[in-house]
This record gives structure tokens, C-alpha cells and sequence, in this order.
């Protein structure tokens, strides 16, 4: 995967930053201030995660991965996971995993093809986006537009339009639409907008919050 599309993925899969614009600002105060409250309780996340890349122009095209997620929270410290099981429809080992600061990649998820890239750590907050991050996290980061509200696999969601304020961030990125269960302080859906015609989707199901994370969760494979 191209160090671009790295970056965007380690935003997607991650999912939790996102700040005010004059519009709709009673529903923004709502939408943070129930960030700050699920923030407090919140330890882990589980789900499903598919993952794609779509490009419009000069020709359609779609890349497909599905997989498990896992996030950890631990004070200001966060792990995060994501362990691949197909690409493309067929078996892949593909693994990623931002610990103590590195984001470490293996195509075979072996621990010894894994390779780190020790500058994600500047973008923790973008790797971990709508996953137990406080609304004050979120206005940090992003300016954000309240969209409205959306159901999302039956779940009533916060739908919310957001800007980095970080020029480096928006070097690759224009913008991102987030669909947001702020009683649980998760991401259901997440669009981060590149720029002409590519964009990158990321679908989290089955999600299962402050349950048990396997021993192995933000590990390779040994």
C-alpha cells in the first residue's frame, strides 16, 4: 500500500476528533458534550470492519477488505488493530497495529515482515477517529459541520462533515463525513474525501463495546 493511502487508512480505522462550525451549534454542543459523557466509560471496542477504496474518475474502481477492529484505551494511552481476513473477495493475513506511539504494517501478518512507521504517532488522534475520544479531543482537531441525523445498520447516528485544522492533514485529505453513536462514543461509518475521485469508506458492524479483547489483539500472528 502506497505511503498515501497508508495514512488515509490509519485514519479511517481508525475513527475520534471532531470540532464547530456556526451552524446547527446547539446539535454540535449536544453531539460533544455525549462524547465527554461515553468518553469516561469507555475501555474497548470490537467490530467488523470493511474497508474501500473507490475510484471515480478517470474510471470507476472499488478495493475491498474486511476484517476485526480493536481499540483499547487506557488514560491518554491508545492501541489500536486491525487483523484482515479477505482482499478482494479472497484470504488475506494482512495486519496492522499502532502501539506505544509506532504503526507497525504486515502483508503475511507475520511479526517478522512486520514494518514500523514511527511518524504515525503525530496522528494518533486521526488513527483512533470515533473511537472513546471526549469532545473536547474532538474539538481539537477538526472544524466541523452538523449534517444531521442518520440510521445506520438501525442505529440512529449523528452525521458530522469535518476539516483537519492540521494543513498537513489536509495535504491529503479534504474532508471526512463521520456517522457517529455518541451514546457509546463510536463511529458506524466513516468517508474520508481525497480529492479528485478517490475516496476511502470504512464500515464498522458487529461492534461490541468495554468487552474483553483477545490476548492477541494487537499482535501479528506468530
Amino acid at each position: 500500500m502506497h505511503s498515501r493511502n497508508l495514512f488515509v487508512f490509519l485514519a479511517l480505522v481508525a475513527v475520534a476528533i471532531l470540532p464547530l462550525r456556526p451552524a446547527h451549534a446547539e446539535d454540535l454542543a449536544r453531539v460533544l458534550a455525549e462524547l465527554d459523557a461515553a468518553a469516561v466509560g469507555f475501555r474497548t471496542t470490537t467490530a467488523t470492519v470493511e474497508f474501500d477504496s473507490i475510484q471515480t474518475d478517470p474510471i470507476y474502481d472499488k478495493d475491498v477488505m474486511t476484517g476485526n477492529a480493536y481499540y483499547e484505551r487506557k488514560g491518554n494511552n491508545v492501541e489500536m488493530a486491525v487483523h484482515f481476513k479477505e482482499h478482494n473477495g479472497k484470504p488475506t493475513a494482512k495486519t496492522y497495529t499502532y502501539s506505544k506511539g509506532t504503526f507497525r504494517l504486515s502483508e503475511t501478518g507475520k511479526e517478522a515482515d512486520a514494518k514500523p512507521y514511527t511518524q504515525a504517532s503525530k496522528f494518533e488522534g486521526y488513527l483512533t477517529l470515533g473511537f472513546g475520544a471526549s469532545g473536547s479531543e474532538l474539538a481539537e482537531k477538526w472544524d466541523i459541520k452538523y449534517l444531521g441525523q442518520e440510521t445506520i445498520d438501525g442505529v440512529v447516528t449523528d452525521k458530522l462533515e469535518l476539516v483537519a485544522k492540521d494543513p498537513t492533514v489536509r495535504k491529503n485529505i479534504s474532508k471526512v463525513t463521520v456517522w457517529m453513536d455518541t451514546a457509546r462514543a463510536v463511529s458506524l461509518k466513516v468517508v474520508f474525501d481525497e480529492g479528485e475521485g478517490q475516496s476511502y469508506v470504512c464500515h464498522y458492524t458487529n461492534i461490541k463495546v468495554n468487552q474483553s479483547l483477545p490476548k492477541t489483539a494487537f499482535n501479528f500472528d506468530k
